[in-house]
């Protein structure tokens, strides 16, 4: 008979706290370092106290990534307790983190699986649910890490930027490019490579947030077939709520979706997108 499994992540999934306890996931918040003070995601820094922060005094947090020692803290209990873990990480190639729960988990004789999602946010939340799912049928950890592992380049991930002000600032966009971006009215959307977990300026798009949103919306679903419709994220930053409702309609009107989960980022998106940022995450068959 095998162990119980336990499913771990990253706090960086953003899956929101209602599918969080639903499916029974245990968060490991990552570090937000704001005017050399350390805070922990979504515990005693939310999003909106980030963007608060930066239009009070134009500051801006970093992030930093979850030790092995933490790791190794994090999985004892649940080692110990007879089960095995499975933990879906942040992409290798956005944080070291994941090469710190792996360091971490050859403490356990194979009892820890990590799963680098090659990607971020709720990309990653759609391994977790992925992980949740096959963890209810009962099957065993390594089949869990093997299946999920191998729909990592299932997920399409991607987000529509309204400024580029917080990247600017973060060092990760010229003061050049922000300048052009405004002058000309471009909301540049970036996508998520999973095959590298690295991300790249896709498509910009011009006018309004409300034309941007429903442009982008629909260049990344409309018309296509190769789409699964069990379940689709609507993830943001702070955002205007009927902005994000009028996202919701729209994706619901161009498929038959079983599940719409509309989540909010957390501070690792927000520090560097800023508000106004919107992403509509799905998997393909």
């Amino acid at each position: 008979m095998s162990n119980r499994v336990i499913l771990c992540a990253d706090s960086t999934c953003d899956l929101g706290p209602e599918l969080v306890a639903l499916h029974g996931v245990h968060l490991y918040p990552f570090h937000i370092v704001l005017e050399d003070k350390t805070y922990q995601d979504g515990i005693d820094l939310t999003p909106d106290d980030i963007v608060s922060i930066y239009k009070e005094r134009k500051v801006l947090p970093h992030t930093a990534a979850i030790n092995v020692q933490e790791y190794i803290d994090f999985f004892t209990p649940f080692v110990e307790d007879g089960c095995d873990v499975i933990h879906i990480s942040l992409g290798s190639g956005i944080s070291s983190s994941h090469q710190n729960a792996c360091l971490a988990a050859e403490e356990f004789d194979g009892r820890v699986h990590v799963v680098n999602s090659g990607n971020l946010s709720s990309g990653s939340g759609h391994l977790v649910l992925e992980a949740a799912k096959r963890i209810a049928d009962g099957m065993p950890a390594a089949q869990i890490a093997d299946e999920v592992r191998a729909l990592t380049d299932k997920v399409s991930a991607s987000f529509v930027l309204d400024t580029l002000e917080f990247l600017h600032k973060g060092g990760r966009c010229s003061a050049l490019a922000m300048f052009g971006a405004n002058l000309l009215k471009l909301k540049p959307s970036i996508r998520v490579n999973t095959a590298d977990a690295s991300m790249g300026v896709d498509k910009k798009y011009r006018g309004s947030m409300d034309k941007v949103l429903e442009e982008y919306v629909r260049g990344e679903l409309e018309g296509r077939t190769d789409i699964r419709l069990d379940k689709v994220f609507v993830t943001h930053s702070p955002m205007d709520a009927d902005k994000v409702q009028k996202v919701v309609e729209l994706v619901k009107s161009l498929h038959p979706f079983e599940n719409v989960y509309v989540t909010q980022a957390g501070c690792t998106i927000a520090s560097h997108c800023g508000p106004g940022c919107l992403g509509v995450l799905f998997m393909t068959k």
